[in-house]
């Protein structure tokens, strides 16, 4: 993102990503320094020279959101060097992949899903979203169809459905309009046309689509019977767990608190065991508003709550939907207290408390309920990734809380894994039992290396007693008020917990703290053992501060499984610049072929163990395009310690994984300018891999939208992909990457 309008900057004015709403006094580990003193090691990577394949006829979906691994057991044909040439760092407008591979765009911004809808003229006259392809594509999982297309068959490798986030839509962070999809630019100033607002409405949530494998490759199908989207305006969306009904999700919509409409800003993903979708609702807080003058109207604790996450009262809503209209679709985007009611039944008061959950789709059924799963709880989520299941025993589902100093989760469900439901009759009945019921702990680290799984329970004495900042009035307002709840416990604060996935044969759960501004030598968010830097970052004429580059972050349970209350972890790698110092910045040793900045997407393969990494970056932009990385990390506790000496005075001790050896780390994909890499899934034989490629060319540098040298990036349209041209406006897509010799990727 190192561009002349910085879009960390950016993407932190436009999606929240960045807000830091930890108010609390919890550590940011300040409590983890001086820990072990340990030798330093300069650690080397023996990574080959780069060598790439540029392909120009690219089109490439985006995903910004998290996928986890598809919990089946793990291929015993893992690899343990990566076969390919490490692909270059590149700042053109194309996407690289290395030699002997192809790369092909097969769902981008606006394509139809059925015949009766126009093809996609990307000009900005496009209408009937509802049907098409959605914008910034992120989290996406592949779920196999048998040759009949009449039901799943897991093992399939040439008839899937592709699900996959929908999570924003670009727009200038001073502006409302999503430019690129009005032929004029739209309209920044309130009230928001209707027709803008029902087009920008509709390119949020999700899609699922059909995809088979003929003679040339990959393609989706039109008009499959599967096709669908699902946008924040999907009615009859559940509250499922231990909030459905509670008083906090009343609504003018739903007076028994029971339902919503629709999901939002979708990021990252998971995989049932039992072969169902979950999808993250990541930064919604920002599309809606509050009065200057709700404090006083609403006069009771649901001023904390909301100014917790991210609503202070004033707050301006991102688009401006609530101007869109007179009924309920619009209204609902204000979330001040309008009415006279005592419970909100007579306005959108709490129509926030409706959004920021794991939601649970069944792809195989359009009749199936979507249901919100409150017991996972209620925040910033962006993957869900289950552990290893056991027969027998508890299922855990791994989450982060994508902010500054936000913590890490994990749901343990009170029913025990049956073999019996990994083929079940109701798919959406089976994520009743499992995660309906259950317990959701957050993580302290320790500065030893070691860490704790903390309950977020009612009956919990510091969360009780939590009444001079939040007066909980039951479980149900624990899970709602997740955040308010882990600060009462004293959980860690993180640098942004992005993706997280678990290692398909160790089970060690890996998570990307994709960076952070805060992150400082004192304060709230001073530097401790999960989170230990702080440093200077020149890209430009501009400083960044902080933790600039982020680091992935692995954790092992300690009693092996899910259920452990407590776990060790250390640092797998540090992203950095190549050449930058190695005593306080590039602590993995990363080279000219490996180096990479905040890491955001992460996903492990079932086929071949590949950790997969991609970045959504700020930070080395002026250097390369943002990028997805091949890994095969070993196990937590296979590195060593360094003291990172800021001064005289204070030090703070790293715990850093083995140096990646030889053919262990290589970058593989480049995207096009101002993207994100983000969303990975793969066909069961591990020859085909999906990614997306989100939002080519978001930073808008003119509200001119009719003169395309403003735009950033042309991609994939000057790739040959759909309307537009060389001087195409820029979309999100959906990619498959083969090996021209047939084989596995990566191998």
């Amino acid at each position: 993102m190192n561009k002349p309008v910085d879009h960390a900057v950016l993407q932190a004015a436009a999606f929240h990503e960045e807000d830091d709403c930890n108010t609390s006094a919890n550590p940011s580990f300040d409590a983890v320094l001086q820990a072990r003193l340990g030798r330093r090691s300069m650690l080397r990577g023996a990574i080959g020279t780069a060598a790439s394949a540029m392909f120009g006829s690219l089109s490439v979906a985006a995903c910004g959101g998290g996928d986890d691994d598809a919990p089946a057991a793990a291929a015993s044909t893992t690899v343990s060097t990566l076969g390919f040439t490490a692909v270059a760092k590149a700042t053109a407008d194309l996407l690289s992949v290395p030699a002997g591979y192809t790369a092909t765009v097969i769902y981008a911004l606006g394509d139809p899903l059925r015949d009766a809808t126009p093809a996609y003229a990307n000009d900005g006259t496009d209408t009937d979203f509802e049907n098409r392809a959605g914008d910034h594509h992120d989290g996406m999982e592949y779920f196999g169809l048998n040759t009949a297309g009449t039901g799943r068959d897991a093992s399939s490798n040439t008839r899937a459905l592709l699900v996959m986030n929908h999570e924003a839509t670009s727009h200038a962070s001073s502006e409302k309009a999503s430019a690129f999809v009005h032929a004029n630019g739209g309209t920044n100033t309130l009230p928001r046309p209707t027709a803008e607002v029902d087009k920008e409405v509709a390119l949020h949530g999700l899609s699922v689509v059909e995809v088979t494998k003929g003679s040339s490759g990959f393609a989706t199908v039109r008009n499959s019977s599967y096709n669908r989207r699902v946008t924040p305006l999907t009615d009859n969306v559940q509250i499922a767990g231990p909030a459905r009904g509670d008083a906090l999700l009343v609504t003018a919509h739903s007076p028994t608190g029971t339902i919503t409409r629709g999901t939002l800003n979708n990021c990252g993903t998971g995989y049932t065991p039992w072969g169902s979708f979950l999808t993250g609702e990541e930064n919604w807080a920002g599309y809606f508003t509050r009065s200057a003058t709700d404090n006083a109207a609403r006069g009771d604790k649901s001023v904390t709550s909301l100014n917790r996450y991210g609503r202070a009262q004033g707050a301006a809503s991102r688009h401006g939907w609530e101007t869109g209209g007179t009924t309920s679709a619009y209204l609902r985007w204000n979330i001040s207290k309008t009415g006279t009611s005592t419970d909100g039944s007579d306005d959108y008061r709490n129509e926030l408390n409706g959004f920021g959950y794991i939601v649970e789709l069944d792809p195989y059924s359009t009749s199936a309920a979507i249901k919100k799963r409150t017991a996972l709880g209620r925040f910033a989520h962006e993957s869900a990734a289950f552990g290893k299941p056991v027969v027998g025993k508890p299922l855990a589902v791994y989450m982060g809380d994508d902010s500054r100093g936000e913590y890490i989760y994990k749901f343990v469900s009170n029913a025990n894994w049956a073999s019996a439901d990994a083929e079940p009759a109701d798919r959406i009945a089976t994520g009743d039992k499992y995660l309906d019921s259950g317990k959701l702990y957050v993580a302290k680290f320790n500065d030893d290396g070691s860490g704790t799984w903390i309950e977020l329970n009612i009956t919990n004495t510091a969360i009780a007693g939590y009444t001079a900042t939040y007066a909980f009035a039951n479980q149900a307002d624990v899970l709602v008020n997740a955040r308010l709840a882990a600060d009462a416990v004293g959980a860690t604060k993180m640098d942004r917990p992005e993706w997280c996935s678990v290692h398909p044969t160790t089970g060690e759960v890996y998570y990307a703290l994709t960076n952070n501004s805060n992150r400082a030598l004192a304060g709230t968010q001073a530097v401790n053992g999960p989170n230990p830097r702080t440093y200077s970052d020149t890209r430009g004429t501009t400083t960044q501060t902080g933790n600039v580059n982020g680091h992935i972050l692995r954790m092992k349970e300690g009693t092996g499984d899910g259920a452990a209350t407590s776990f060790t972890w250390d640092v797998y790698l540090f992203g950095a610049q190549s050449d930058a110092d190695a005593a306080l910045i590039n602590l993995s040793s990363l080279t000219s072929d490996q180096d990479f900045s905040s890491p955001d997407g992460l996903w492990f393969s079932q086929s071949t163990g590949i950790c997969w990494i991609q970045t959504d970056d700020g930070a080395y932009t002026d250097v390369t395009n943002c990028m997805m990385l091949a890994g095969i990390p070993g196990t937590v506790g296979d590195g060593t310690t360094k003291t990172l000496s800021y001064s005289s005075t204070q030090s703070v001790t790293a715990r850093v994984g083995a140096t990646p050896a030889a053919g262990k780390l290589k970058r593989f994909l480049v995207g096009p300018k101002d993207c994100e890499i983000t969303g990975c899934c793969e066909t069961p034989d591990g020859k085909a891999l999906f990614v997306n490629i989100q939002h080519p060319g978001e930073t808008i540098t003119s509200a001119n939208v009719a003169d395309p040298s403003t735009y950033l990036s042309h991609w994939p349209g000057n790739a040959g992909y759909g309307a537009g041209g060389a001087t195409a406006r820029p979309r999100s897509a959906t990619i498959v990457i083969t090996k021209n010799d047939g084989g596995r990727i990566g191998s």
